[in-house]
């Protein structure tokens, strides 16, 4: 066997590689791709240009999900609005981009409202399903949950998510395989069907890229959707550190055309608040009438400047 599957025999190479991938159910990220039997021969510039290739297609297979994206959206815009989450799950890579995009949720949209369950660093505990629905008792029936996995049938992940539609919470799968699993006990699919990887079963490669490209669109257009930009300005940023401050004064000085000095006045008037300060620059109030404006407009800025255009 080790002398038949060796890279120089190509045709054997492929019928050991979908003999091993038919048994068991491997889903296509574990299968080995024929053409790169001979990656570890390459030189160090093929391979960049190899990966760098295969990258260039990821874009793609999530533009091709753009429907179901849509629609996982419009569940989180509808359950964030009426008070609810957004609860990330998933464990290995999945899981720590899921946490990743949740963490710098807080920042730029000043939001608790989004969190995520992760199995832990402990590579086994994704295999524990018992462990996923214990960690889902924490979801309400407000509440959204986004199931990541690349393979959509890693056990903690399913058992969360099975549970928490259990408990009345709408739940969204995020795959990169058909007729998975977790697409089967969630409401509904988003599929970024990236294909093998380079590397087989390495799936922090394609099938991670592709899942960081769908959290962000999650996660960004619903809170554009929100409120949370006016236009394409950061406004609601919470202004911890000097980055931030920097770019909440750039924000209101472009949304308002005032001087700098202005801006930081208005800014300091507002207690910081960079929503009230562009509103009371914008229409000429002072900061208690431009929050009131935004109370009254549900935190969006162009609705409390009456400004539909």
């Amino acid at each position: 066997m080790t002398a038949l599957a060796t890279p120089d025999a190509p045709l054997v190479w492929e019928a050991v590689s979908a003999a091993l991938t038919g048994r068991g159910g491997d889903p296509p990220t574990e299968q080995a791709r024929a053409d790169l039997r001979d990656l570890d021969l390459r030189p160090a510039r093929e391979l960049v240009r190899i990966l760098n290739e295969t990258d260039a297609t990821v874009a793609d297979a999530v533009a091709t999900a753009g429907d179901s994206l849509a629609s996982a959206v419009d569940y989180i815009v509808a359950a964030l609005r009426a008070g609810g989450r957004l609860v990330y799950v998933g464990a290995g890579t999945s899981g720590r981009l899921a946490a990743l995009d949740a963490a710098e949720c807080g920042p730029t949209f000043s939001t608790d409202q989004v969190v995520a369950l992760f199995a832990g660093d402990d590579e086994a505990a994704e295999d524990d399903a018992a462990a996923g629905a214990r960690a889902a008792t924490a979801v309400a029936a407000g509440d959204v949950v986004v199931g990541v996995s690349a393979s959509g049938r890693t056990p903690y992940t399913v058992g969360a998510v099975e549970s928490a539609r259990t408990a009345g919470a709408r739940t969204i799968a995020v795959v990169c395989v058909r007729g998975s699993e977790l697409a089967r006990v969630a409401d509904l699919e988003v599929l970024l069907d990236v294909g093998p990887e380079v590397i087989a079963g390495s799936t922090r490669m394609k099938a991670g890229t592709a899942q960081k490209l769908a959290l962000n669109t999650l996660s960004t257009v619903t809170f554009v959707k929100l409120g949370k930009t006016y236009g394409n300005l950061m406004v609601d940023v919470h202004a911890s550190n000097d980055k931030l401050r920097a770019r909440a004064r750039r924000a209101v000085a472009i949304a308002t055309g005032a001087p700098e000095r202005d801006v930081d006045d208005a800014i300091a008037a507002a207690g910081g608040d960079t929503k009230v300060a562009l509103v009371s620059l914008a229409a000429g109030v002072n900061p208690t009438e431009a929050r009131a404006r935004l109370d009254a407009s549900g935190g969006n800025v162009r609705e409390a400047l009456g400004v539909l255009g």
